[in-house]
């Protein structure tokens, strides 16, 4: 396991309410609550207030609202965070992402744009937290 469900949010339950598998491929729109992980190919739209896990064999091409993302794969597309994004190696992101709290490991590679809003969330804890800028990185 490479412990994405550990970073899942605490409030209430851990549980995770769906699962894409490996070599499981899916077009179309995905909405729901709760926590949802993907291990497999996705194609199209993915709607949630709660919380977005993408395996590290995971393909992402789509648009993407959701409270909270947590990539290990790759997306390709945008990215909308109501709470916050985190990028772990070895992911590989082609996207605009706008989140207002953004973390991102070494070993991740991003291409595209970063906005970051404000927020009624917490104040971000830690070193490497961005809060309140515009960048545009291109990784290589």
């Amino acid at each position: 396991m490479d412990n994405l469900e550990a970073v899942a949010p605490r409030e209430g339950s851990e549980e995770i309410n769906a699962f894409v598998g490996k070599g499981v491929s899916f077009k179309g729109v995905i909405s729901y609550n709760g926590t949802v992980r993907i291990d497999g190919n996705l194609d199209g739209e993915i709607h949630t207030e709660g919380v977005l896990l993408v395996g590290e064999d995971a393909v992402l091409n789509a648009k993407i609202t959701a409270g909270t993302v947590v990539c290990k794969g790759k997306i390709t597309g945008d990215i909308s965070a109501r709470e916050k994004v985190k990028l772990r190696a070895p992911a590989v992101v082609n996207a605009g992402v706008k989140a207002p709290l953004i973390s991102m490991e070494e070993g991740v590679v991003f291409n595209g744009t970063l906005e970051m809003s404000q927020s009624s969330t917490r104040e971000p804890q830690g070193q490497g937290a961005m809060r309140g800028q515009s960048v545009k990185l291109v990784g290589g």
